[in-house]
């Protein structure tokens, strides 16, 4: 038998798991009562208008102050007054119609043109082989050049400003949906397969909602490829239209007027992409996009 010694030390019970859970439990309610300081975000619609808004300002000052001349640039107060002028007479609206026609006419011909080709080359291998290197090649040509060939081919009239909007129109609509096609995944074609859908169905169902988001940035990329196709189109011999108001502004160098028809075109791209953003959200909402962080 043995005796502890009296003058042994006395060492600390050690804790049992029972006794150790209610000072975790502790510990962890005492940190979710710590209060966290809210943070005062900017409004998106603020952050996304502060950088327009800037510009605007810049040009006001440095306009009102002398340091960019009328000759250079007309400064922002000319612009509205000429805008009020021009709407009040009626060409500025007859201007915007009759562009937007232009626009819709080609926006609408190179779409149809697109979706077809689009669609025959990638869903079919044949397709691929005949339509893509060649819409590769076209793609390469500036269709900016085109401009000369076109008033050989359909004169000088609408003709060959709708076949421009049309041609600018076609290219990033026929890739992006092209490459959405293309970009499906294989495993899910062949389980939508073992399930027994045909082709139609496997093509309604499958392929062409997965081709769905490239589509709509194709047509972002397309809207913008209009419009400003139609700034050059409108150069020739147009006797309508916002180019046409811009051709006689540079005559008599009324930049206020040019500006002005400038800034009419980026707030009608603008209205466009609104759309589409619009048009993308309703119809991807079964998709889960990375929207940044805060």
């Amino acid at each position: 038998m043995t005796t502890k010694p009296l003058n042994a030390p006395v060492l600390p019970a050690q804790p049992t798991p029972e006794d150790k859970a209610p000072v975790a439990a502790a510990r962890v309610t005492i940190r979710g009562t710590a209060k966290t300081a809210r943070r005062f975000t900017v409004p998106r619609s603020v952050r996304r208008a502060a950088g327009p808004v800037g510009l605007v300002l810049l040009w006001f000052i440095t306009s009102a102050t002398g340091v960019l001349p009328e000759s250079v640039l007309a400064s922002p107060v000319d612009v509205i007054r000429q805008a009020v002028e021009l709407t009040k007479d009626g060409e500025l609206p007859r201007a915007i119609a009759a562009s937007g026609r232009r626009a819709a006419i080609g926006f609408l011909i190179g779409t149809s043109v697109a979706l077809v080709l689009s669609l025959v080359a990638g869903l079919f291998r044949l397709g691929e082989d005949v339509i893509d290197s060649s819409m590769g090649m076209f793609r390469a040509i500036p269709w900016v050049g085109l401009i000369p060939l076109f008033i050989v081919w359909f004169g000088i009239e609408e003709t060959p400003k709708i076949a421009l909007v049309a041609l600018g129109v076609t290219y990033p609509l026929y890739f992006n949906i092209y490459g959405g096609i293309r970009s499906t995944d294989a495993q899910l074609v062949e389980a939508a397969r073992m399930m027994g859908l045909g082709r139609l169905g496997l093509i309604m169902y499958v392929i062409l909602p997965s081709a769905l988001p490239g589509a709509l940035v194709g047509l972002r990329y397309a809207l913008s490829t209009a419009w400003l196709a139609l700034v050059f189109a409108e150069q020739i011999n147009a006797d309508a239209g916002l180019g046409y108001l811009m051709s006689n502004a540079q005559q008599y160098f009324r930049t206020d007027v040019i500006v002005l028809c400038l800034v009419v075109y980026a707030l009608l791209g603008l209205a466009c992409d609104f759309a589409v953003r619009i048009l993308s959200r309703r119809l991807l909402t079964w998709r889960a996009n990375f929207e940044g962080e805060a």
